[in-house]
């Protein structure tokens, strides 16, 4: 496949100074990028509520130092799982890529769900992309400016929602209402909610396609993941073309009748009749604005559809082939890792530490004692205390709490003496036994009994 043009010397329809307003358009396509999108904004915006024995369901907690993952309580040890997740949801990026082209980019990037928000609300606001480009130059009449002051306002407070339910994935949601309400937010937070908010405000309402065409990577490399038989939106230049208007068409005529609505319903701005872009993200708006265009002419339908290069030249176009499948491969080998890796998560982290005063405290003739500073972080809400004893090489008595309660003193640093009698060696092993109903753990450290 031919390398992926940019064509950057098109002016959309409806554009004024480089902005162009994006007519909205229903079908098929558009009614399955709202059942792909709808349920992910549900659970976007309704995960972080959701409560399982007063504890959030979902958070990643940096207080804490915990990941509460549907219910399942996780230590930052576990964290490469994640990673894992995220290897696994790449390599299934790169299948659909191979596969279908930029359709992630189409109907689940959240950079596209929040732009077509915007869009909705500047359309429900404002008017149709027609009648707002028509006004675009004109004066502001004083209803203008009320309707665009309410568009901004109704942008910033979708901003604002989705800043604070992302805050909600770190801080427990209700926290952040809480504070937010009562106008006690901390600076940190109250920076992060102004950032996140002013970045969704920037991208979603004010750059959009920009993101798409300068900051977003995947539309730099999709070029190298494309091939003969990936199917993606494709104009079918050998029947729509030569264009002509019902005026003036004749017996060459192509079907396309060159009215320009697959290039006022591209968010992007693109003209798909100029061949494959990088800009292109596969939302299909095309192809149902064109299909409409067709009813109302009685001609068949995909002018613009899914086809891969191969299909356009008139060959066979097979799905499974061997990038596609060694993609695949991948994805079902990183899932299996990960799935196998979250049955042997860290359910009890101890450390040991050393006491940084004296090396050693000899009692008597017979009797040496080190201290120490413990800490235990269970993860597992099942085990709500842990007994700690001694071993060794030698003869150890510890002196400090026997059972620590993980409901007070979960990750507590807490001082505990060993005492050793008749320690002839300088320095000897020591481990630390660390006991609850369904958990062990153990740590060695060293004993000192006496100096080289």
């Amino acid at each position: 496949m031919e390398n992926i043009p940019v064509v950057q010397d098109y002016t959309p329809p409806f554009a004024k100074d480089g902005k162009f307003h994006v007519r909205l358009t229903e079908g098929r396509f558009q009614n399955l990028r709202r059942l792909s999108s709808w349920p992910m904004l549900a659970l976007f915006f309704g995960l972080v509520w959701i409560q399982v024995d007063g504890r959030p369901w979902l958070l990643f907690s940096f207080a804490q130092r915990q990941i509460i993952l549907f219910g399942n309580t996780l230590s930052w040890h576990d964290l490469p799982l994640l990673a894992g997740l995220m290897i696994a949801g790449s390599c299934l990026l790169f299948f659909m890529a191979v596969a279908w082209g930029r359709v992630w980019c189409g109907f689940a990037c959240p950079q596209s769900i929040w732009t077509w928000l915007f869009i909705r609300i500047e359309d429900f606001i404002e008017g149709r992309a027609s009648i707002r480009a028509r006004q675009e130059g004109q004066p502001l009449s004083a209803g203008r400016l009320l309707r665009r002051i309410s568009k901004h306002l109704l942008w910033i407070a979708l901003a604002t929602l989705t800043a604070a339910t992302f805050t909600g994935y770190f801080i427990p949601i209700r926290e952040v209402v809480s504070d937010l309400v009562q106008l006690q937010l901390s600076m940190t937070t109250t920076g992060w909610l102004l950032i996140m908010a002013g970045l969704t405000y920037v991208n979603a309402g004010l750059v959009r396609e920009k993101i798409c065409l300068h900051a977003c990577p995947y539309s730099r490399f999709q070029g190298v993941m494309f091939d003969r038989d990936t199917r993606t939106v494709t104009y079918d230049a050998g029947r729509g073309e030569p264009r002509a208007n019902k005026r003036n068409a004749d017996a060459n005529s192509g079907d396309c009748v060159d009215c320009g609505i697959c290039v006022q319903v591209c968010p992007t701005g693109i003209d798909i009749r100029n061949g494959l872009q990088a800009a292109c993200i596969d939302c299909a708006a095309c192809i149902d604005a064109c299909d409409s265009v067709m009813d109302k002419l009685n001609r068949p339908r995909g002018l613009i559809r899914f086809a891969s290069e191969a299909q356009l030249e008139g060959l066979r176009s097979p799905f499974m082939r061997p990038r596609l499948a060694g993609y695949g491969a991948v994805m079902l080998v990183t899932c299996s890792a990960v799935l196998y890796g979250f049955t042997g998560t860290t359910a009890l982290l101890v450390e040991v530490r050393r006491d940084r005063g004296a090396l050693f405290t000899r009692l008597d003739e017979h009797r040496t004692c080190n201290n120490y500073r413990v800490k235990v972080e269970g993860f597992d809400r099942a085990e709500s205390s842990i007994r700690i004893s001694v071993s060794g090489e030698g003869v150890f008595e510890l002196f400090g709490p026997a059972d620590i309660d993980l409901r007070e003193n979960n990750a507590t640093w807490l001082p505990y003496r060993v005492c050793g009698r008749d320690i002839t060696a300088p320095n000897s092993t020591l481990i630390f036994n660390f006991q609850g109903e369904a958990v062990r753990a153990s740590k060695r450290t060293t004993f000192l009994a006496k100096t080289i």
